[in-house]
């Protein structure tokens, strides 16, 4: 709407600046109209009486005709101004009827040529052939119009106007609305975009340009309107085309997710090209898989994703997002749609029919819909989905150039849909090869019960390369584990992979934390060799083994965060470790601290991106404070995980660093569950070992064992005697498996090996081996430790 005007000046009266004189038969000026007497600077008194043709001036003659294109059928006179100068007027003769006097009209040039250009702009308007003007009483009807209004089938003169029911596209309403509008205000309204419905179905709707301005009679009262349209029809759906190819090149496919890329796709269709848009999508696409490449019909395969109402929120009545497509027979449309074809139906009886008339099929079918036009998202040969775009409040049809511009948005779309169900099924991949190479969330075992939580860095959307674990070790130990490998992706992923590996390798081989870090280092060490780029390999990693039968725990760090124990009276404190170097580095040792943890005691071991995700400002204290709040009695350790989490959960963006988390609360073996004697290196000490182990057996109701633990402490301690120096150790531990530990001061590896049928000895440890569930040695400050497990039935290990 164009601002409001200032205070319009009425227009002068008729005949304004018209000079008049009455000659009689001698051509004297018998009587004059005062304005004359004021153009020549002269009274009516002087004039009357004197000679017409004394007001002639001598120096100048006169001429006839116009020069400026005024009127016909006079001349420009030069008269004799007062002061001797010429002054210039137009000049008709009209004699009086019965007499040869004659009444001389007259009009300065000024005024001549104020009205020869009105005359001429007037003419101009209503003669031209290019576009249409037409001068509208205030009753609307056509008073005059231009020869192009006869030819768009408008009235020329009298008769209804179509342009009063044209509904304009931008603030509603129909042209009859503007006209009164502007008659009322005055104030014109410029390039106003309307719609002149076909008057025929199938017929192209056509698009003009409506100006209008008001009009007043010579008193200054409305006295109707002037309009002019002009078709813009084709100059309209090039500027929109454009306009929407431009947006759907930046609007759609910018995100790998492919609700949110058909949501983006029908926020661009409505109200672009109608007033309801929606898009269905194949169940194979959203769940990353292979879509089909061609369509037998809908079957429950195809579900709704995006919808959109330009006026208001999707009816109820139809199809919501989220539900599964009717089931609908297969038609020959799908085939046009499938090779690429866009289809429009301008009418619902149309639409229904393509729809094969299915009873469910009418929750497709929008209430007042005019005309609808849809299209496959195909892309690759696959047919990833369909879109829909409907007008109900626009009364116009879709036709070839709507289709075209429909058709490039999807192509685009489809790509954008296809790439990101293409990158769903990698990332399911990458998240899938990553879950598999991590422990459960939770665990438990003889030692203690533990929880973990990895968050990556870039979201759901994302992997990375931190890990925790939780591995059993030889005589009811656990090693806990927290590493954060530099970097993000899969080759932080590839990387993580083989360090958990090696770890867990290298724990079975029962090294200490410090042994086991300094042969991790060596492999990253390797590992960047390697390397296209040595520099973007290494990790941080803190490694601790907790015994539930010493409550002791052994921790070495490489580079890592120091843990927080949160001890069962509610205090909390930071380990004191000396940290190692990152993994990689090389050339450095690793140093072992050891602690006592009381049984119910909450181990956390973190990376630097939880704290650095998760903390205030307060730093450390803050993390004692938050680890306290969420570890009060009775919580679990995944709703701890889960609280002090929290903030990371809930942040609009995803942690800038890889956020993991490891929680283990500690647990004890009870004393009644662990028998221990030492023995000097005599050879009557194994009849002493066993007869002491079938007491303590007997005792815990495990004489189902007798015979198998007998036989393994037997060759244990005869080995042990023969082969070793010192005093010989000897422990059983019962929990769901039963443990017997021997121990001597020999540094030498037991080897299991098949004694030849001449050979003296040699088997007892296949015997072991035989009788035992697992079997193992360690090596300790002085000498080792040979440890096997027996599987205890359940009733037997409590």
């Amino acid at each position: 709407m164009a601002p409001q005007e200032p205070a319009r000046e009425a227009p002068p009266p008729p005949l304004h600046g018209v000079v008049a004189a009455l000659i009689d038969e001698q051509g004297l000026i018998s009587h004059c109209t005062p304005s004359l007497a004021e153009l020549l600077g002269r009274t009516a008194a002087d004039l009357t009486g004197t000679p017409a043709r004394g007001l002639l001036h001598a120096r100048r003659p006169a001429r006839s005709g116009d020069p400026s294109g005024g009127a016909p059928g006079g001349r420009v006179m030069p008269l004799r101004h007062r002061s001797g100068r010429p002054v210039d007027v137009w000049v008709r003769l009209y004699p009086l009827s019965g007499t040869t006097a004659v009444l001389a009209l007259g009009l300065t040039m000024e005024a001549l040529s104020a009205w020869s250009d009105e005359s001429a702009l007037g003419r101009a308007l209503l003669t031209q052939q290019a576009w249409q003007i037409a001068i509208h009483g205030p009753d609307l009807r056509v008073r005059r119009a231009s020869p192009a209004v006869a030819r768009a089938g408008r009235p020329s003169a009298g008769g209804d106007d179509p342009l009063c029911d044209m509904p304009s596209i931008e603030g509603g309403g129909t042209g009859a609305d503007l006209l009164r509008q502007v008659m009322e205000t005055g104030t014109p309204e410029v390039a106003a975009s309307a719609v002149l419905c076909a008057p025929r179905p199938g017929a192209r709707d056509r698009l003009y340009s409506m100006t209008a301005a008001a009009l007043h009679d010579f008193l200054g009262r409305p006295d109707g309107a002037i309009s002019s349209l002009i078709d813009v029809t084709e100059r309209y759906r090039s500027m929109r085309q454009l306009d929407l190819v431009y947006r759907a090149s930046h609007s759609i496919g910018g995100s790998l997710n492919v609700e949110r890329t058909a949501q983006d796709l029908v926020e661009l269709l409505a109200p672009a090209l109608g007033d309801l848009a929606a898009v269905e999508i194949s169940e194979a696409a959203l769940r990353g898989g292979e879509p089909p490449s061609t369509v037998q019909g809908l079957r429950g395969d195809f579900r709704r994703v995006a919808v959109k109402h330009t006026h208001g929120p999707w009816p109820a009545n139809q199809l919501q997002a989220g539900e599964l497509l009717p089931h609908i027979a297969d038609q020959p449309g799908f085939r046009r749609l499938e090779r690429g074809e866009v289809l429009v139906a301008e009418n619902p009886h149309e639409y229904a029919a393509f729809l094969g008339g299915d009873p469910g099929s009418a929750r497709m079918i929008p209430d007042g819909m005019h005309a609808s036009i849809g299209a496959a998202l195909v892309a690759r040969g696959r047919v990833l989905g369909y879109v829909q775009v409907y007008r109900t409040r626009q009364p116009y049809s879709f036709d070839g150039q709507d289709a075209k511009l429909l058709k490039e948005i999807v192509t685009r779309a489809a790509l954008g849909m296809d790439n990101a169900r293409r990158y769903t099924q990698e990332h399911r991949m990458a998240v899938m090869l990553q879950n598999s190479l991590l422990p459960p969330v939770s665990g438990s075992t003889a030692a203690v019960e533990t929880a973990g939580v990895y968050l990556s860095a870039e979201g759901d959307a994302g992997v990375g390369g931190d890990w925790f674990d939780a591995v059993s070790l030889s005589s009811l130990r656990t090693a806990l584990v927290v590493g954060d490998v530099i970097g993000h992706g899969l080759g932080a992923t590839a990387t993580m992979a083989r360090l958990r590996t090696a770890v867990q390798t290298l724990s079975d081989l029962d090294l200490g934390p410090d042994e086991l870090l300094a042969r991790l280092d060596d492999l990253v060490h390797r590992m960047a060799e390697e390397a296209e780029h040595p520099d973007t390999v290494g990790a941080s990693c803190l490694y601790a083994v907790y015994d539930p039968v010493s409550r002791r725990c052994c921790l070495a760090s490489a580079g890592h965060p120091a843990p927080v124990v949160v001890l069962p009276d509610g205090t909390t404190r930071s380990i004191d470790i000396t940290s190692g170097p990152t993994l990689g580095v090389g050339g450095m040792p690793f140093e072992v601290t050891e602690v006592e943890l009381p049984p119910g005691s909450v181990l956390a071991l973190f990376s630097d991106g939880f704290i650095e995700a998760t903390s205030t400002p307060g730093g450390g204290d803050d993390l004692h404070g938050r680890l306290r709040d969420a570890c009060r009695p009775g919580r679990t350790l995944h709703g701890m995980g889960r609280e002090l989490t929290a903030p990371v959960r809930a942040a609009p963006h995803p942690a800038r660093d890889d956020v993991t988390l490891l929680l283990a609360r500690t647990r004890t073996i009870p004393a009644a569950h662990m028998a221990d004697w030492r023995f000097q290196p005599e050879p009557t000490a194994v009849a002493h070992a066993r007869e002491l182990v079938r007491d303590r057996l007997r005792q815990w109701n495990l004489e189902e064992a007798l015979f198998s633990t007998e036989l393994i402490v037997s060759e244990l301690v005869t080995n042990a005697i023969r082969y070793a120096q010192g005093p010989v150790g000897l422990r059983l531990i019962r929990d769901r498996v039963l443990i017997c530990e021997v121990t001597d001061s020999s540094d030498s590896q037991p080897r299991l090996r098949r004694a030849q049928t001449t050979d003296e000895g040699g088997r007892g440890l296949f015997l072991v081996a035989q009788v035992a569930t697992r079997w193992g040695s360690r090596y300790g400050m002085s000498g080792k430790t040979i440890w096997t497990e027996q599987a205890l039935a359940p009733a037997e290990s409590h």
